[in-house]
């Protein structure tokens, strides 16, 4: 899974490296380098035709499942085809931009976080699905997740699930509207970043915290 994330660049940086000097932005987000659920997130994704970086609630779950299932921050990307998530397939496809994201070893009272991040240091694509519509009862039926699979070879030393991230070309077609669900979802699986993309370092436990904020956070932690 991923329960948070790095993204401690401006959204206006991410659309210029993905190549959107055209985007429509509606976010005030602050850069923040400890996202955690339940706050608001740029997400880069087309509606209209345009290209949009919209502020989006990052949990969800659909206004006709209240009760009946429980709000999740992750996709599994083999269940996207369900009568759940295809909707969202279909409508919702976006992009979280992001420097890295965050797992943790050991056991409870002493967990270890670590900082994934490209090996190369450019910016994530991270998949996700998102309702951008609005809410009744609850934020998290206008929310997103991020889309995860398994993870391999070394990085099931940090976690069993990983987020899928895409090249910046490969996410602006997972993004294109004229894309079918089912084109969506063969991409996702074939362009995935393989793990040899990613490294990753200790990191302080002053992430395990989700309001604490600090550049420091995503600093390698040192032995």
């Amino acid at each position: 899974m991923c329960g948070r994330f790095d993204q401690s660049q401006t959204a206006r940086y991410y659309a210029s490296v993905f190549g959107w000097p055209d985007a429509v932005f509606d976010s005030e987000a602050s850069p923040a380098w400890n996202v955690a659920p339940g706050s608001y997130r740029p997400l880069m994704h087309v509606q209209d035709g345009e290209h949009r970086i919209d502020d989006v609630f990052w949990s969800y779950r659909a206004r006709w499942a209240e009760g009946k299932v429980p709000i999740v921050v992750n996709a599994r990307i083999d269940k996207l085809t369900n009568r759940y998530w295809k909707p969202l397939l279909k409508s919702g496809r976006a992009i979280v931009p992001a420097e890295g994201w965050y797992e943790w070893t050991g056991e409870k009272g002493a967990k270890q976080p670590w900082h994934i991040h490209r090996k190369d240091r450019a910016p994530l694509f991270l998949l996700a699905l998102a309702n951008f519509g609005g809410f009744t009862e609850n934020r998290a039926e206008a929310g997103f997740v991020l889309v995860t699979d398994d993870a391999q070879d070394g990085m099931l030393d940090i976690h069993d699930r990983r987020p899928v991230v895409l090249e910046a070309a490969d996410a602006q077609l997972w993004l294109d509207p004229a894309r079918s669900p089912e084109e969506a979802l063969d991409l996702a699986r074939r362009a995935a970043l393989p793990p040899a993309a990613f490294e990753w370092y200790k990191v302080s436990t002053a992430v395990n915290r989700a309001g604490n904020q600090d550049p420091q956070m995503a600093v390698p932690l040192l032995d």
